[in-house]
């Protein structure tokens, strides 16, 4: 599995396309709303200008809402999944 950095985060993005009634497909990315996804891997959290180390608010398991063009997507073995920083997460669905 992938392991993120700092304050980095894998997203397992949970929303899936859409089809139009003319067949076009939207990504989730296309609309106008937050996505949503689970958090499958964190890293260690953010290191402070005294060089401490603050964990991350989020973890694995996690649903969470993020900011729909937040992150990098990424492929590891055949699934893709989005690289995003903590502060581009919104919140967490409980």
């Amino acid at each position: 599995m992938l392991k993120p950095l700092g304050d980095r985060v894998i997203i397992e993005v949970t929303e899936a396309a859409e089809e139009t009634v003319g067949g076009i497909v939207l990504a989730s990315n296309a609309k106008d709303k937050p996505v949503t996804g689970k958090v499958v891997a964190a890293g260690t959290g953010y290191v402070l200008n005294d060089g401490a180390i603050r964990d991350l608010t989020v973890k694995v398991g996690d649903e969470v809402l993020f900011d729909k063009y937040a992150g990098q997507e990424v492929s590891f073995e055949g699934q893709d999944y989005l690289a995003l920083h903590e502060k581009d997460i919104v919140a967490v669905v409980e």
